[in-house]
């Protein structure tokens, strides 16, 4: 078994904004990806940040930032969200069934990376068409649209399918899971092959007011969760 080399999203809808500048400039030196959650208030009940944040964040990010389009149409965010800077588009698998192929190649074309995002109850199978051109695969574990919810338990053979997958078909997409990802679940989503932790408020950001600290403990809790995760086999 490969030693897995497990990556972290910070989710900046759950970041203190009166601190943006102080908080991204230290992540800068520590997080692999930005996530940024678009929500149309139509898709989900709620309304977050936009291309005109990732406009902002773009000039203090040397990271990767991943846009999450929650959003009901988004053929209607792609080309903003790309020209914003977004180095990664992902869209909601429900969202795309009518025009899937000619938006993955226009982010492609564009030079933009394409994720797709499965909610708990969108099987894998509804991206068997189009799986092999995914850079990246995010599971959701808990329905979209709000944080603090439950962790969806069955979406632990889901990620292990997505594993399975990867290794037997040598696809190239990252494994990402949303939702849950702190104390009480970095050790069982690592074991069912996650490599890609979004961390929001109860992963991340409460564990300290002032963000290298709560990063420090992030890691620390993390590290003693998965040691031997990577150690079997």
């Amino acid at each position: 078994m490969r030693k897995v080399a497990y990556k972290f999203s910070p989710s900046l809808m759950c970041m203190d904004l009166t601190k943006f500048k102080e908080q991204i400039q230290c992540l800068n030196k520590r997080a692999d990806f930005y996530h940024v959650d678009i929500m149309d208030g139509h898709y989900v009940k709620n309304i977050t940040l936009s291309p005109f944040f990732i406009e902002q964040l773009k000039k203090l990010s040397t990271i990767p930032i991943d846009a999450h389009l929650m959003v009901e149409n988004p053929a209607d965010f792609v080309e903003s969200t790309i020209n914003a800077g977004a180095d990664y588009i992902s869209l909601h698998a429900e969202t795309i069934t009518k025009d899937a192929f000619r938006l993955i190649y226009h982010i492609k074309e564009r030079g933009a990376k394409f994720g797709v995002v499965l909610n708990p109850a969108t099987p894998l199978s509804s991206i068997n068409e189009y799986i092999h051109l995914v850079d990246k695969l995010t599971i959701m574990t808990v329905d979209p649209g709000f944080a603090g919810q439950k962790f969806i338990a069955e979406m632990k053979e889901k990620i292990k399918l997505a594993k399975e997958l990867k290794e037997t078909r040598e696809y190239n997409y990252l494994i990402e899971v949303d939702g849950s990802c702190n104390e009480r679940m970095f050790k069982e989503l690592a074991q069912a092959g996650n490599e890609v932790f979004i961390i929001g408020t109860s992963g991340l950001f409460s564990l300290d007011e002032q963000i290298d600290k709560a990063w420090d403990k992030m890691l620390e809790i993390f590290q003693q969760e998965t040691a031997c995760v990577n150690n079997k086999g």
